[in-house]
């Protein structure tokens, strides 16, 4: 089976390469420049060199496989016009393979933002309420199921909670404000972070990858139910440093974060059920219960990019 990945340098496209190739998956992965060309390629995935605001560089790889898994996100103003675009040329991709009579599977990437801060906890079938930073994704996800002609081209839209594990993402910065001493939190530090482990959530992938039945809204998040202060206080008791906490009250991250604040301080408790019914189970369970791993797993993956 051909997949067809972008974002594969990115934080999660990043960690779905190696288990596809394990799997047995062929990867064609959509890069920006020949450096990040030569990293897949030396990892087994063949690279198409293309920007993802220019479709026309790229369709005609997607539409030659037969899943479509969309990781990438332009972190710019434009972001949402660039996905947007994305989604409708990746889609048309897949349904011309329809329209020729062969398969196709589109994967496509929002996050548990969408929900908002939850009432208890809420599964894929919980409405949304989308903190401001995200108010857009529930119309892209909407346009995923409308593109789908009718069904006939598979879909499936994952949520993963704030992914952790390496050197990127939101706990990683955690880590890394740990390791020289101070940690700023939003807020009293009682709110609920739905977490993931990179490699955990990459097998979720992989396996809807290969469902041939598997489609609509998967989340995915260790359910560990952990507060932010509950993390910090782990960070505290693995770090050499005194470890100072400032907790920054939403107003005043506000004011430096805009909207990021917003969503740092969102409370969440979440279910993935329907990713359950397919045979995922996270192998971590917790970013608290493995703060020593998750530090060696930063200090390794800043020591190779350096």
């Amino acid at each position: 089976m051909r997949i067809f990945l972008t974002g594969a340098t990115g934080y999660i496209g990043s960690a779905i390469v190696d288990p596809s190739r394990r799997a047995g998956l062929q990867v064609t992965a959509l890069v920006r420049d020949p450096a990040q060309a030569e990293r897949v390629s030396l990892r087994g995935a063949r690279p198409i060199i293309g920007e993802l605001s220019k479709p026309a560089a790229y369709a005609p790889a997607a539409e030659e496989c037969e899943v479509i898994v969309h990781t990438a996100y332009e972190r710019s103003k434009r972001g949402p016009e660039v996905d947007r675009r994305a989604i409708e040329a990746l889609l048309g991709a897949a349904g011309r393979r329809v329209d020729a009579g062969l398969r196709a599977s589109v994967i496509y990437t929002s996050g548990v933002w969408v929900l908002g801060s939850t009432e208890g906890p809420a599964a894929e079938d919980a409405p949304l309420n989308p903190t401001p930073l995200v108010a857009w994704r529930p119309e892209h996800e909407a346009l995923v199921g409308d593109l789908s002609r009718g069904g006939r081209i598979r879909t499936a839209i994952v949520r993963p909670g704030l992914v952790y594990g390496g050197s990127r993402g939101i706990i990683s910065e955690l880590l890394k404000e740990a390791r020289n001493g101070l940690v700023r939190v939003v807020g009293d530090g009682r709110n609920h972070w739905p977490c993931v482990y990179d490699r955990d959530l990459a097998d979720l992938y992989v396996r809807l990858a290969m469902h041939p039945d598997a489609s609509g809204v998967f989340h995915a998040n260790d359910e560990a139910d952990e507060r932010v202060g509950d993390i910090v206080e782990s960070l505290s008791r693995h770090v050499a440093a005194h470890l100072d906490v400032r907790h920054m009250p939403l107003e005043e991250a506000r004011a430096k974060l805009g909207p990021y604040a917003d969503a740092l301080a969102l409370d969440q408790i979440i279910r993935g059920p329907r990713a359950r019914a397919i045979g995922w189970a996270p192998s971590l369970h917790s970013v608290a219960g493995n703060v020593a791993r998750l530090l060696e797993e930063f200090r390794a993956a800043k020591e190779a990019a350096a």
